[in-house]
C-alpha cells in the first residue's frame, strides 16, 4: 500500500527527486518513489536490488517477449497495465558469483 507522509526522502529509483510517496515492502523497510518513476513503471518493469540499491529498468514488451517460461509470461502479461516496482534480494552488481551459481543450479534442474 502506497502512503504519503510529510517526510521527504530521495527517490530510490532515479536518486534525483525528493518525495514523500512510499511503500513499506517489509516491516520497517520503505521504498520511496517519485511521481516520474511511478509513471515510468506503467511502461517498464523496474527491479530494485534491496542489497545494493542498483535499479534495473526494462521495457515491459521487450521483457515479456524474451521470457521462456510460459506461466511467468502469462502472469506478467496480466499485469501489463499495472505499475510494478519489484524488490530483489541481490543482483549481478552486488553478488555476481551468487547469481551465476543460482543460474547454474536452475540450468541443472532443467536438464534433469
Amino acid at each position: 500500500m502506497i502512503e504519503i507522509n510529510n517526510r521527504l526522502e530521495k527517490c530510490m529509483i532515479c536518486k534525483k527527486e525528493y518525495t514523500s510517496v512510499h511503500a513499506e515492502i517489509m516491516p520497517g523497510v520503505m521504498i520511496y518513489v517519485c511521481e516520474d518513476c511511478a509513471e515510468a513503471a506503467r511502461h517498464n518493469f523496474i527491479w530494485l536490488c534491496m542489497n545494493c540499491g542498483q535499479v534495473y529498468l526494462r521495457p515491459k514488451k521487450l521483457a515479456i517477449s524474451r521470457m521462456g517460461d510460459e506461466g511467468l509470461k502469462k502472469a506478467y502479461m496480466m499485469c501489463e497495465e499495472m505499475q510494478i516496482i519489484q524488490g530483489i534480494d541481490v543482483c549481478i552488481s552486488c553478488d555476481p558469483e551468487g547469481i551465476l551459481n543460482y543460474m547454474e543450479t536452475q540450468k541443472v534442474a532443467m536438464e534433469c
